[in-house]
């Protein structure tokens, strides 16, 4: 769709000046020539310079002097202008003949290599045609680039009021919960802050630690009230408080744990997390009683994949993961630099 709307401007352009070309070429030699006879001109004049223009523009240019070759650049241009030039004399003494408009002209190498040296200057204007092309070409671009942005810009206010909006409501029913009702009311807040950490935190590169910490909280109390017998989970924290980590690197452990690690039939599950830092390097452990899978279900799935995915993105070989399911218990190990 981009490429549809950039090349009308490109081809409308073109046209327009081969437009011109053809009416400077037939007007010129009009009072001349006549009618037929200027015809046949502008039609070979102009065929055999737009032969030369688009050849070295299309083909010679790209295949020979972008790819360092000057010097077979240099010859593909001197025969090629040498052939185009022989060929604009034939055909034109060809048809010339043909309407009988000249009687008999010479053939021979030497005639036809006189029309040679008329190519030399549109080979000379065929790289000043390539430059308006790209000119004109970037130009667009920049005006769709801005485009964009602006568009950007404008869906970005939207996403950013819609959710603010919704903050605010939220906001106003914590008050109201509150009341009456001040778990509930606790609830609420962590279900905003969840949110706004999605809004305003998970589009960054980094985050504090403590606001991922904050964020795997708030939704670990979200879980625990959906579970009938509820779930002992005991967090074991200690790292530099001024440490910075990729958001949402360490959730798909967390949500996997309520996803594929609780059973319901339970009185109580058992989850430990682990959250450490030594020297320079953080590490991560979630350990879990394994729950009978439903059908079709794997632990860990397509998180666990995608994760390891980014892991090799942000950290090449640098990371450590390792999935342990033997046993009764899932753990998952994840060890990263700092």
């Amino acid at each position: 769709m981009k490429i549809g709307r950039r090349a009308p401007g490109i081809v409308q352009l073109q046209v327009l000046i081969w437009t011109a070309v053809l009416l400077l070429i037939f007007f010129s030699s009009l009072p001349m020539d006549g009618l037929l006879k200027s015809v046949i001109v502008t039609v070979v004049t102009t065929t055999v310079y737009a032969i030369i223009i688009y050849g070295n523009i299309l083909f010679l240019y790209p295949v020979f002097y972008q790819k360092g070759r000057f010097v077979w650049y240099g010859i593909s241009v001197a025969v090629f202008l040498i052939l185009t030039g022989m060929l604009k004399g034939y055909a034109g003494i060809i048809l010339l003949m043909y309407f009988k408009l000249i009687k008999t002209a010479p053939l021979d190498l030497p005639t036809l290599l006189s029309y040679v040296p008329g190519g030399i200057l549109i080979y000379v204007l065929s790289l000043v045609f390539r430059i308006a092309i790209a000119y004109f070409t970037l130009k667009q671009q920049t005006e769709e680039i801005l485009l964009q942005k602006s568009q950007a810009e404008l869906n970005l206010l939207k996403s950013q009021v819609q959710p603010h909006f919704l903050f605010n409501a939220l906001n106003s029913i914590y008050y109201r919960v509150y009341k009456v009702d001040p778990p509930a009311a606790g609830l609420i807040e962590r279900l905003a802050d969840i949110m706004r950490y999605f809004v305003d935190e998970s589009p960054k590169d980094e985050v504090p630690v403590a606001t991922e910490v904050a964020f795997i909280e708030n939704y670990i109390a979200l879980e625990r009230i959906r579970i009938r017998h509820g779930a002992a989970v005991n967090f074991e924290k200690a790292y530099n408080p001024d440490l910075r980590i990729p958001p949402m690197l360490l959730m798909t452990f967390v949500e996997n744990i309520f996803k594929h690690g609780i059973d319901k039939s339970l009185k109580q599950n058992q989850v430990t997390i682990s959250l450490v830092q030594q020297n320079d390097h953080l590490f991560f452990t979630t350990r879990n009683r394994k729950a009978d899978p439903e059908p079709g279900d794997e632990p860990g799935g397509f998180g666990i994949i995608n994760l390891t995915k980014r892991l090799r993105m942000l950290y090449g070989d640098k990371f450590e993961l390792t999935i342990d399911d033997d046993g009764e218990l899932f753990t998952a190990f994840l060890k990263i630099p700092l």
